[in-house]
């Protein structure tokens, strides 16, 4: 991770079809583009991958999560329970149709605690919404469960983990929809894209029309198109979906690089004294992105990020301190922070973040480290990297 570490000649030659074609735009133009349908190849590609009835690509992972949630009919007012941890696309997606943003902890898997939720559901409560992390996922068979008992949709924020599976199953396609992210520093990327998949026909052309301004796409004539009902543009371009069709065919290669340096790093991790590892839910495998592990306290995880820091050990996150990535740093949704004015149900819906209490989140966090895992690393890299990585953490807790 990412998939642009290693561009190269399929990436290239996909590009270059297009631009042979001169049509940039996933729709019309029929007679020019010679054949060449980037976006539905790439749509074709992630269903038949990800064992889904469908797909549908866009303009980014966060049209992708907004997209999911007006095709299955979440609105104004609507409760959508997600995590702490995960990126602010998360409730950004969310609040951009009016819903309510529900946060509640995480636990040792990074994601979704299954109790937490469970508390949180109210009569408002339409989605349950786990974002897989740092290449890994949450208890899907207990939210499941949970979902179903409540009557409640169950969407998959895969974004930072796909090719990773549950119960033999790919992630993203365990729920009732599931999105990814193929932005510039995803496992796969487009550049800027993303998409969802679902079994779901009714969803999927929902998905279909709303993401191109309620456009039927019915019959081969664009400007008699009839509308529906309401859209906008999360249109992806050709462009961006030929550099996907070229890189998901390399996923798999992607994920085999990955795990094979995730093992190394996690093999000379170890057995050292005060090291655990995030719980991967049984059934679960990761796609190896990231290597996820706790320290004891708080306190020793900062001496650890900041030596590993020191001595030139890069792309490890402490994300406790992340803006983008928890809670802690979400002054903009706490302090309600907008250009316009929020609609009255958020107003009257969104609980008080300011006054919340995530301390159960925080146990986790504040003791986590993630190292990302690189593709482009030789092996000799890697394993120089582990070892300074075991030796800065040895060093850091040889007194506890």
């Amino acid at each position: 991770m990412p998939g642009f570490e290693l561009f190269g000649e399929a990436e290239k030659s996909q590009v270059q079809d297009v631009l042979d074609s001169g049509v940039l735009m996933r729709y019309g133009f029929d007679g020019m583009r010679n054949g060449h349908w980037k976006a539905k190849e790439l749509e074709k590609a992630i269903a038949e991958r990800m064992q889904t009835k469908y797909a549908q690509v866009l303009s980014s992972g966060t049209a992708a999560l907004t997209v999911a949630l007006q095709a299955a009919g979440i609105g104004a007012g609507d409760e959508v329970i997600m995590p702490t941890f995960t990126f602010v696309a998360s409730f950004e997606s969310i609040l951009a149709i009016g819903a309510i943003p529900v946060l509640v902890d995480i636990d040792d898997t990074l994601t979704l605690d299954p109790l937490a939720v469970e508390q949180a559901i109210t009569p408002k409560t339409k989605v349950v919404m786990p974002v897989h992390m740092c290449g890994s996922m949450a208890d899907l068979a207990a939210l499941k469960a949970i979902c179903t008992r409540h009557n409640l949709l169950l969407l998959e924020d895969a974004c930072q983990a796909i090719g990773g599976t549950y119960e033999g199953r790919p992630l993203g396609s365990y729920g009732d929809l599931g999105c990814f992210s193929f932005d510039f520093v995803k496992t796969i990327t487009c550049g800027e894209g993303g998409a969802l998949i679902t079994n779901n026909e009714a969803y999927y052309k929902n998905a279909d029309h709303y993401s191109d301004h309620g456009h039927d796409h019915v019959g081969s004539d664009r400007g008699a198109e009839t509308h529906p009902f309401l859209g906008y543009n999360f249109r992806i371009s050709e462009l961006n979906a030929a550099v996907g069709c070229a890189q998901v065919q390399r996923l798999d290669e992607f994920i085999a690089i990955q795990k094979e340096h995730y093992s190394i790093f996690r093999y000379a991790l170890t057995g050292i004294k005060g090291v655990t590892f995030r719980r991967v839910p049984k059934g679960g495998v990761e796609n190896y992105s990231f290597l996820n592990f706790f320290l004891p306290t708080e306190e020793l995880a900062r001496k650890v990020h900041a030596k590993l820091n020191e001595v030139g050990v890069d792309a490890c996150f402490y994300w406790y301190d992340n803006n983008w990535h928890y809670y802690r740093k979400w002054q903009h949704l706490t302090n309600l922070k907008t250009l316009g004015r929020f609609p009255q149900e958020i107003i009257n819906g969104l609980p008080n973040y300011s006054t919340a209490d995530f301390s159960r989140s925080d146990v986790w966090m504040g003791r986590t480290i993630s190292s990302l895992v690189k593709l482009s690393w030789t092996k000799e890299e890697v394993e120089k990297r582990a070892q300074q990585m075991a030796q800065v953490i040895t060093d850091v807790l040889r007194d506890i």
